[in-house]
């Protein structure tokens, strides 16, 4: 899979291609396999792409068929699959079987899998290590990390390796008692480091990186230093892509949302009234009726 390294020729000769022989459109722009050199086209572009998280079959499956480009097989499914109340206590071994089930599922979006806290931060080879397992035992077609330019020798590494990264920087969950919760990151003067942090690992290699809660203001200087794709969640709309957890995003998770988060619907008003109703009608008898019987 091209890197960010890759060269425009190199990214359109790919065979068999699913856009034909032409030039490689923006991601949206036909209903074929989305590559991160599509992702590299938008920027160039200055068009958008969209890329919300998925844990399983249907999810993956509906998302796919919507158009969205980029699916994410976060680390917080943790906190929306497993109970947990945040991203850390999950494992590689946990996320393998979700991810798996999403890039089977998912015929045209890139599927890209976070690698969960404790699985890269040892050492690079320990991240080369995990990433081969998201790849081959995942099926993942690339992953994602925290952290900012410390982490550039550790991503090197990696896309040497033939592992595709889409790096993460500014409020990263994995170092949320050392950021001392969920704070804003790059204000101020704190806006040059994220930049340094962008550069460093864009120059690493990484095809992407995505910026989690930062000032819109900031996360646009990213973006004009990088010349790779930019993704924000919480981060203005500079960004070339925009991600959401689905269950934020449809409405599915209750409490309190972030501000960033704009909800399309009301699932979980939904479920709750049908499976009142599946209830009510079993207590009643009127569920199964003939119609259901054999």
């Amino acid at each position: 899979m091209a890197s960010s390294n890759s060269s425009n020729s190199s990214a359109s000769a790919e065979v068999p291609a699913p856009y034909g022989n032409g030039p490689a459109p923006s991601p949206a722009s036909k209903p074929g396999k989305v590559r991160i050199h599509h992702l590299q086209q938008a920027k160039r572009d200055g068009s958008k792409f969209a890329m919300l998280t998925a844990y399983e079959q249907y999810t993956a499956e509906i998302f796919d068929a919507a158009g969205i480009e980029v699916l994410l097989v976060g680390d917080s499914a943790s906190n929306n699959v497993f109970g947990n109340e945040t991203s850390l206590p999950v494992t590689v071994d946990e996320l393998l079987p979700l991810c798996r089930a999403v890039a089977r599922s998912a015929k045209r979006a890139l599927v890209v899998a976070d690698l969960p806290f404790g699985s890269y931060e040892v050492s690079a080879e320990q991240a080369v290590a995990a990433g081969v397992r998201f790849l081959k035992e995942g099926l993942a077609h690339a992953v994602k990390i925290e952290g900012g330019k410390y982490y550039a020798p550790t991503v090197r590494a990696m896309v040497q390796a033939g592992i595709p990264v889409m790096a993460h920087i500014g409020f990263t969950p994995q170092s949320e008692h050392a950021l001392g919760g969920y704070r804003v990151q790059g204000r101020g003067d704190d806006a040059q480091r994220l930049i340094d942090d962008a550069v460093a690992l864009a120059d690493a290699g990484a095809f992407c990186v995505l910026m989690e809660m930062v000032p819109a203001q900031t996360a646009a200087a990213v973006d004009a230093a990088v010349s790779v794709p930019t993704v924000g969640i919480g981060a203005g709309k500079e960004t070339t892509g925009q991600v959401l957890v689905w269950q934020d995003m449809a409405g599915l998770r209750g409490g309190r949302m972030a501000k960033f988060v704009k909800q399309y619907a009301d699932l979980r008003s939904t479920l709750l009234d049908a499976a009142t109703a599946y209830g009510e009608d079993v207590r009643s008898g009127q569920f199964p009726g003939p119609e259901h019987t054999f």
